[in-house]
């Protein structure tokens, strides 16, 4: 189904996509439920990236001029990290890169990169604060608002 990888994908379905063959997958990426990803062109997931239910990953685009939208369809790719967490409901849009290890809060619309190792969010999407090496040691941040939950 992918051009690359999928052997150790884990989808929960519905998966919805249009052809697959523009999708690079890493090792253990998983997609929550109702997750779409239309691959008019290249989309490439690192390993171990995370998929909460009914995201988003959109490459096409359209012209602004109406005449030309009657013919024409074209697209740009997407990069998705390693370790990235894509929250529910998120939009990933086209020509968007998101660095490795990155947080993405649900609900957030993705149209700008996103680097390395951040926790960002809203709509537009943007950078909320750094994950810090403290974060990393405390446990799971469970509210995607940049809270972390304490240890137990």
């Amino acid at each position: 189904m992918f051009s690359r990888g999928g052997d150790t994908v884990w989808l929960q379905p519905p998966f919805f996509c249009d052809y697959g063959s523009n999708i690079e997958l890493g090792e253990r990426v998983f997609f929550n439920f109702n997750c779409i990803v239309l691959d008019v062109c290249r989309v490439r997931i690192g390993d171990y990236s995370l998929f909460g239910p009914g995201v988003q990953i959109l490459t096409p685009l359209h012209p602004l001029d109406a005449a030309l939208r009657r013919k024409q369809e074209y697209g740009r790719p997407i990069d998705i990290g390693a370790d990235v967490w894509v929250g529910a409901g998120a939009l990933i849009l086209p020509g968007v890169t998101i660095g490795s290890g990155s947080v993405i809060g649900a609900g957030s619309v993705v149209t700008r990169n996103i680097p390395d190792n951040v926790f960002a969010a809203g709509n537009p999407c943007r950078v909320i604060r750094s994950i810090t090496q403290e974060d990393r040691a405390s446990g799971l941040d469970t509210s995607m608002t940049g809270i972390v939950a304490p240890s137990v």
